[in-house]
């Protein structure tokens, strides 16, 4: 690969993160750290009317927790500035003014209500070309008049624009099929087309990464290049993530927002590596990589032309993989808001994510599986009832009398010595150790299902709280005739 790899992520501040688009930025971030390359953020912000308050703070706070470091950007020149749109105005003005005086563009004073008045196919609006011709001193008459206008693309006639995408391969569109498009709106702002083309040329882009909305208007951008005589970039355009069968993932909706997975309790580095496997598979097939990996081993010829159907399922057990793997103390860190926030003080915080590391696949999990701990009252006794064990209402009478006997003076309160008490309570009272740890574990949690069994919930819950319990349950029990 001859130069310096240079790609670009440039998202519109318009709302949240969406998963595409964290993707698409992931992927122009893996080819330019692979190929050794420079990759560089751009805020493209020229559509005002959708701009949404914080959106932009959105973008350096996804990018930092994604771990997605970039070279150049907003605060970080390169030379190549601004990299806020919205701060180059006088650069797209100027270089529109360029492209007509190299007879790629014109200027256009078509009202309103004249561009409404022109119905192609469909009910579309396609311009006529009606002011292509105007004369340049009339031009210059009616601009020097005062009169509104924009800068339209002057596509050439006869001609079949094409380029290689690394991803689709050949594309070609026929010039009959592009409209002269406007490249400068009324109000001296850019259309995104133009904006895009003038900026990846002084930015010095090699590689545009996009998705597949953009396939087949590139030929267009490519006109815009081959007017100015500038060298094209190579594309990487990106099949669509669905929803489901029939429908995308969108934005518009509130579907896959990066930050509401963090923030239900799905790891960053989770979140992205799964979105590395939308549209995209190693060579080596691996499916839970670290960045440093997944940089090694990112390779388009592994990017599918098939669109990729997000599904949370997958990603919830990828995250589970990824606390599995973590140290005690690490996920005693990440785990740590989450517990407390459910139980308090008064719990070992230490004790109850040893039982969770394995036990959750999301943070956010954490709340209810605990939730036990400070909620204790009247339950349904039928979870007594266990037909493998041979527990019924009797079986669990006399197993949480035998776990009161075995356990009230008990001097060390830890998994070994509660153990080897209720066991030996157990024997002695010609009853199976399991039936009793299974109806102890019952009487301690009033729940049907608890991030561990008996032992490990009377060691969480300490002495005092768990001999509570098993009275409060054994008065349950009694009362049951």
């Amino acid at each position: 690969m001859n130069g310096i790899v240079r790609t670009r992520f440039a998202p519109s501040p318009t709302g949240f993160m969406h998963i595409g688009n964290l993707r698409t930025g992931l992927y122009a971030y893996l080819f330019a750290r692979h190929n050794g390359g420079k990759f560089i953020l751009r805020i493209e912000d020229t559509d005002r009317e959708r701009m949404v308050e914080g959106a932009e703070q959105m973008v350096y706070r996804t990018l930092a927790a994604a771990g997605i470091d970039y070279d150049e950007g907003p605060d970080r020149d390169g030379g190549v500035g601004p990299y806020v749109q919205s701060e180059r105005a006088g650069i797209y003005r100027e270089y529109a003014e360029k492209l007509v005086e190299l007879g790629g563009a014109y200027y256009c004073f078509c009202t309103k209500e004249r561009l409404e008045s022109l119905h192609g196919e469909n009910g579309t609006h396609t311009y006529d070309r009606h002011c292509r011709d105007l004369s340049p001193d009339e031009v210059k008459a009616r601009i020097a008049a005062g009169e509104p206008y924009v800068i339209r693309q002057k596509v050439p006639d006869g001609v079949v624009s094409s380029y290689r995408d690394m991803v689709f391969g050949e594309i070609s569109v026929s010039a009959e099929d592009i409209e002269d498009g406007v490249l400068l709106k009324s109000d001296g702002m850019p259309t995104y087309n133009f904006a895009n083309v003038v900026d990846d040329h002084l930015m010095g882009i090699t590689h545009v990464i996009r998705g597949t909305e953009y396939l087949s208007s590139t030929p267009k951008y490519n006109l815009i290049y081959d007017a100015f005589g500038w060298e094209r970039p190579q594309y990487m355009h990106l099949p669509p993530i669905m929803k489901d069968a029939t429908r995308k993932l969108s934005k518009r909706y509130g579907d896959a927002n990066f930050e509401d997975f963090v923030a239900k309790g799905y790891l960053p580095q989770a979140v992205v590596n799964y979105v590395a496997l939308l549209g995209w598979c190693p060579k080596n097939n691996a499916e839970k990589m670290t960045m440093e990996e997944m940089i090694e081993l990112f390779d388009v010829d592994g990017i599918s032309v098939s669109s990729s159907i997000f599904d949370e399922a997958k990603m919830r057990w990828l995250n589970g993989e990824y606390l599995k793997a973590m140290s005690e103390e690490e996920f005693l860190a990440v785990s740590r808001p989450w517990i407390e926030g459910a139980v308090g003080e008064g719990y070992d915080v230490r004790e109850i994510a040893r039982l969770m590391q394995t036990r959750a696949d999301v943070l956010g999990e954490i709340p209810e599986k605990i939730a036990f701990l400070c909620s204790f009252g009247e339950y349904d006794l039928a979870m007594y009832e266990h037909k493998k064990m041979k527990v019924d209402l009797d079986v669990a009478k006399r197993a949480v009398k035998v776990s009161i006997a075995a356990l009230e003076g008990l001097g060390e309160w830890d998994e070994e010595s509660i153990k080897a008490a209720v066991q030996a309570a157990a024997e002695e009272a010609g009853m199976k150790s399991g039936q009793v740890m299974f109806s102890m574990r019952v009487a301690l949690t009033g729940q049907p299902s608890t991030p561990g069994g008996a032992i490990e919930m009377a060691v969480v819950l300490g002495k005092d709280e768990s001999m509570r319990r098993l009275r409060f349950s054994q008065e349950l029990l009694d009362a049951k005739e």
